[in-house]
């Protein structure tokens, strides 16, 4: 069985953050180099929050702020919903449909080990399950003999 620890070795393990003192103007433009969608809240070396394009969207744009002058620690989800390195890919892929997340920090014991998003999730699921099928299917052939 596939664990999260497998996919962030595959996946890497670079994680974006932003300070929570930071605007969420300046927190979309790194989302957007980057080409994420979420970033994990630091300061120091502690996680504060995550901060992701929906939480902008809702809490600034619907809510009448301005990005410019919203600051990231003001609408950041403090509680942040992680995963540790060696649950099952499946447990995963539960608890982010469970919870309505689409971003999990990974830990390892304390260890901050990568970000997943629920793409990363789904596309490791369907890799294995695509091995697992074509596995199956040169056993049932016989092995091409």
């Amino acid at each position: 069985m596939a664990t999260v620890r497998d996919m962030i070795r595959r996946k890497g393990g670079e994680v974006f953050s932003i300070d929570p003192e930071a605007t969420v103007f300046d927190a979309l433009n790194q989302m957007s180099s980057q080409n994420t969608g979420a970033l994990l809240v630091v300061r120091g070396k502690n996680v504060e929050g995550i901060l992701t394009e929906r939480d902008c969207v809702r809490k600034v744009e619907l809510a009448g702020r301005t990005s410019k002058t919203t600051r990231v620690s003001e609408i950041m989800t403090e509680k942040v919903i992680y995963v540790e390195a060696g649950q099952p890919l499946e447990e995963c892929m539960a608890l982010m449909i469970d919870k309505n997340i689409r971003h999990l920090p990974v830990y390892d014991s304390k260890e901050l080990l990568g970000l997943i998003s629920v793409r990363d999730v789904l596309k490791e699921v369907v890799d294995v399950q695509k091995f697992m099928i074509s596995q199956l299917e040169h056993y049932i052939t016989g092995g091409g003999r």
